[in-house]
């Protein structure tokens, strides 16, 4: 228990522990995280709203998820200049979830997400999911881009459209049913606030375009009612209730407050309870976030590392971000995960260690309780056109378009593949055959890797004379299940008119039960065919392998050597009983 408590503490707080504790923490440090976390919490403010109503909930649980997941991650994950909230990435599989199970079921599967990400973290996967390669994030990205742009369509457009069908298909037929009936002054506010975001870069200033666009855009909205328009805004669209039982416009003033997730409100309204049915039912979802949470922060991690110099620990982000799923359910936090474009900003506004993204948890919980009345004012066509810039820049469409002129076509058939799940079913399907995917595409390269030689005739045997019928096969790779029945179904058709060969293995670092089980057949066709097999040079894994599976010379068939030399000497010369035991070298 004392070892395993040990190797929970290494994988806990790296960042914090790196930057603050290992190294240094004075004041002009401290003063420049204060700069940073003030930056990108003002910055995070309309972001996290604008996340949670995509997914299907009140603007104030994005803010939740900020103020509690954002500190929580920041604490003890392992990335040291990584922003944690509510992404764009989770408003695909969240959606449906809120529609279906309403709070209490998002809540609930946020933090079995969380409990997924923590056992992943200690089973120190964190390096394995950077393996997926990038024809499978592509595809995903870009099919979430796509989806939120669409859900967009309606408050851009103000469109008189209620609650949006579950298929892919009857949602763009239902809004373009709908588009005659756009509002104007909607489009207008919309097309106002799009149209900041697009020009403000230009200016080359600081401070980011969607907040001089949000703002914009909200006086514009303002004015347009002072006149007569019906702008919607999130005080007109959401509301609370008081303590003393009244209604409130827009996000209440409050801070969150500890709640079971399953005490939470399901889609009917009432508490969704807990059940094993219940969390049987939203596993998948659950799984779905976990991997999906894993790839996004792991992805900003690496990002961040090419940017700053530094190194993450991915073991530990995925315990922070586990941890910080697991506690923000029970304050009304939705999903989270580490944000690139936030993270970003928080570097290039000064950041040097995770202290700032406290910081910015600090600062959206002051705007929560001191400005709400203020946030009630932002109009939901400029709430659409920011997730509209969020969705393009996520998409990361000249990377896609890249990929698909110059990737080979096995790469090209897995981002389309990908894409077409996460746009026409949902995140869930589309996450697990990605991962799939991924794990196919690693072992086919894998095997593809391994190959066999007929080195008879090489330089290496120039010295050697080796006697009639016999030949030397060189095998280099792993052999493992994927590769195994290939390798040695080429070497029986090889030595098919062979009176015997020798089997060079010093390049061959894995043998698993597949390739035993390969290894076995061979001997046994050899054995059938009177063919004589050396084994030559086996490394400490396969040798391993053979001994604990009890695999023994047979007599007149197949012998073991330490080295191709010895090999060599041996078929030379008579068999001993010396040779007819494995013995492993350390």
């Amino acid at each position: 228990m004392p070892h395993r408590a040990h190797l929970f503490s290494l994988r806990m707080a790296h960042a914090f522990r790196e930057a603050c504790i290992d190294e240094p923490y004075r004041g002009r440090r401290l003063l420049r995280d204060l700069m940073a976390g003030v930056t990108v919490g003002i910055i995070a403010i309309p972001l996290a709203m604008a996340l949670a109503i995509a997914s299907g909930v009140a603007p104030q649980y994005g803010l939740y998820t900020a103020i509690i997941a954002g500190f929580v991650i920041a604490l003890t994950g392992g990335s040291r200049f990584s922003i944690s909230g509510p992404t764009a990435a989770f408003v695909v599989i969240l959606y449906p979830i809120a529609q279906s199970y309403g709070l209490g079921g998002l809540l609930l599967a946020t933090l079995m997400s969380g409990v997924l990400l923590v056992i992943m973290a200690l089973m120190r996967l964190g390096r394995f999911i950077e393996y997926i390669p990038e024809s499978v994030t592509l595809g995903f990205t870009g099919g979430i881009a796509v989806v939120i742009a669409t859900l967009q369509v309606r408050d851009f457009f103000g469109l008189p459209v209620g609650e949006m069908p579950e298929h892919y298909w009857d949602k763009l037929a239902l809004l373009a049913g709908a588009l005659p009936e756009f509002d104007g002054m909607s489009t207008l506010v919309a097309g106002a606030t799009l149209a900041v975001m697009l020009l403000w870069p230009r200016l080359k200033t600081p401070v980011p375009p969607h907040l001089p666009a949000v703002v914009i855009g909200s006086l514009l909205a303002l004015w347009l009612n002072a006149q007569g328009a019906s702008v919607e805004t999130i005080g007109s669209r959401f509301s609370y209730l008081l303590p003393d039982g009244s209604t409130g416009a827009g996000i209440p003033p409050f801070l969150p407050e500890f709640a079971w997730p399953w005490q939470q409100a399901g889609a009917s309204g009432e508490p969704i309870g807990l059940s094993w049915s219940l969390v049987r039912d939203l596993l998948p979802a659950a799984f779905a976030i976990a991997m999906l949470g894993a790839i996004e922060s792991l992805l900003c991690a690496v990002v961040l590392d090419g940017m700053t110099g530094k190194r993450h620990s991915a073991n530990s982000e995925l315990m922070g971000q586990g941890l910080g799923n697991i506690v923000t359910p029970f304050f009304g936090g939705i999903t989270a995960t580490a944000a690139i474009a936030r993270s970003a900003a928080n570097y290039r506004a000064g950041a040097e260690s995770p202290v700032s993204a406290m910081v910015h948890s600090l600062v959206v919980l002051l705007a929560l309780v001191s400005l709400a009345g203020l946030l009630a004012y932002l109009p939901m066509p400029a709430m659409a056109a920011l997730l509209i810039m969020v969705a393009w820049n996520m998409s990361e469409a000249p990377k896609s378009l890249h990929l698909l002129k110059t990737a080979p076509r096995s790469d090209i058939l897995v981002f389309l593949t990908c894409f077409s799940l996460t746009v026409l079913l949902d995140m869930v399907i589309a996450i697990t055959t990605g991962v799939l995917l991924a794990a196919v595409l690693f072992m086919r390269e894998m095997a593809q890797m391994t190959r066999v030689t007929d080195i008879t005739l090489s330089n290496r045997m120039a010295d050697y004379k080796l006697p009639d019928g016999w030949q030397v096969f060189k095998i280099n790779g792993p052999l493992f299940f994927a590769a195994a029945d290939r390798i040695f179904g080429e070497l029986a058709v090889l030595s098919r008119n062979a009176r015997g060969f020798i089997l060079y293995m010093d390049g061959v670092t894995i043998l698993d039960a597949g390739g035993l089980s390969a290894l076995n057949k061979l001997i046994a066709t050899c054995e059938w065919d009177g063919t004589q097999i050396v084994i030559a040079d086996l490394q400490f894994q396969p040798l391993r392998t053979l001994a604990r599976a009890g695999v023994t010379p047979v007599p007149g068939v197949s012998r073991f050597t330490p080295s191709l030399d010895e090999a060599l000497r041996l078929i030379s010369q008579p068999s001993h009983e010396s040779e007819t035991t494995i013995q492993i070298k350390h």
